[in-house]
């Protein structure tokens, strides 16, 4: 098959990545170990971009955008759909993120097979203005119709969008297992850390993560390690100037770290706290799973499913919940691991990527 792939940021990671990236470099390289060719779309902004032309057999094309948020994944989104119409890159066309659909028109009227991954229910997050939520739910209705097929990497949006739209769609979860990480530790001596002297987030910073829920429960727990904040917000924002804000001396923001030393940031800490109000089939929370980690998740569906009882978990949005939470870590830390065991269990046998790259392949055969 030739495959065509947009509506994440890039391959490999770089600033502002998110699940949609992490998602791409994992699959796209299987599928080319397939024997199928994927031509993969990276996004240029002003300041943030891979310059490469190949990642692992994938090949790379790179567009252009705006650095406006919601506006550069529309710009990218147009330029990536109208050359591989006039160029002809491709017959199968990957979209990710339901908010692309509109752009299933002109592939589909060109003959090309599109098909959509949609990882959650896009206008329940809080970082959409009124009209961005508005323009979701009627991409969700595009989603719904327009392509060869949906598919949903968690039962929950799945089963609302079947509710809602009479239809059925294909479910494929994320894969968790990922390389732990190699026994070098200069990133640990860089942040001047010790293994379990840390709780850990990784991810962007805006109000669908919950930090703003994290920091505070964190401050007012008896713990007296360290909380550490990899990622940021993709933009300048207010709303990372108020986690700082809201932060103290226990309370560390290094940065976006990437690849191998996150890995080992992961397996190294204490436990991990996943604070989220909306979120897909979060692909850190199956990797924290797959590394043997202790997890603390907020109470969404998505993470109940996710988790399915191997480990802790807070009333979402719920502060003195979450310090609870992190209190029974400090005290309770045996019981930790043995759900880390069972979660890891759970993972390895449930979420596994070489599955996931053969489902894709069947479905984009046959659909």
């Amino acid at each position: 098959m030739r495959i065509a792939a947009f509506g994440f940021r890039s391959i490999p990671l770089a600033k502002g990545a998110a699940g949609a990236d992490k998602f791409a470099l994992e699959l796209f390289p299987r599928l080319v170990n397939r024997g199928h060719s994927v031509l993969a779309y990276n996004r240029r902004y002003p300041d943030v971009f891979v310059d490469v032309d190949e990642y692992k057999g994938v090949k790379i094309k790179t567009f252009k955008t705006s650095a406006k948020k919601g506006l550069d994944t529309l710009v990218h989104s147009c330029k990536c759909t109208f050359d591989i119409i006039f160029n002809n890159t491709a017959d199968i066309v990957h979209i990710q993120n339901g908010g692309n659909s509109i752009w299933a028109i002109p592939l589909r009227l060109f003959g090309k097979k599109v098909f959509i991954s949609q990882d959650g229910v896009d206008w329940k997050r809080d970082k959409w203005p009124w009209y961005g939520k508005l323009y979701l739910r009627f991409s969700a209705y595009l989603t719904a119709h327009l392509p060869n097929e949906v598919i949903f990497d968690n039962v929950i949006a799945k089963k609302l969008f079947e509710d809602k739209f009479k239809k059925n769609y294909k479910f494929i979860p994320f894969g968790s297992e990922v390389e732990a990480g190699t026994s070098d530790t200069d990133i640990l001596e860089r942040l001047g850390l010790e293994k379990g002297s840390y709780y850990l987030f990784v991810g962007r910073f805006i109000p669908d993560k919950g930090l703003h829920y994290l920091i505070p429960a964190f401050k007012n727990s008896g713990s007296k390690k360290k909380l550490l904040l990899i990622g940021g917000s993709p933009n300048p924002s207010s709303y990372e100037k108020q986690l700082m804000d809201m932060a103290d001396s226990q309370v560390i923001f290094p940065g976006y770290v990437y690849g191998n030393d996150t890995n080992t940031l992961m397996v190294n800490s204490y436990c991990y706290i996943q604070p989220s109000d909306v979120e897909g089939l979060s692909p850190v929370v199956l990797t924290v799973m797959g590394l043997n980690v202790p997890l603390i998740v907020s109470d969404i569906e998505e993470n109940q499913y996710a988790v399915n009882g191997t480990a802790r978990m807070f009333e979402k949005g719920n502060i003195k919940s979450l310090t609870e939470e992190i209190n029974y870590c400090e005290n309770n830390y045996p019981e930790m691991l043995k759900l880390a065991q069972k979660a890891s269990e759970r993972a390895l046998s449930a979420f596994n990527w070489e599955k996931v790259a053969d489902e894709h392949v069947e479905v984009f055969l046959n659909s």
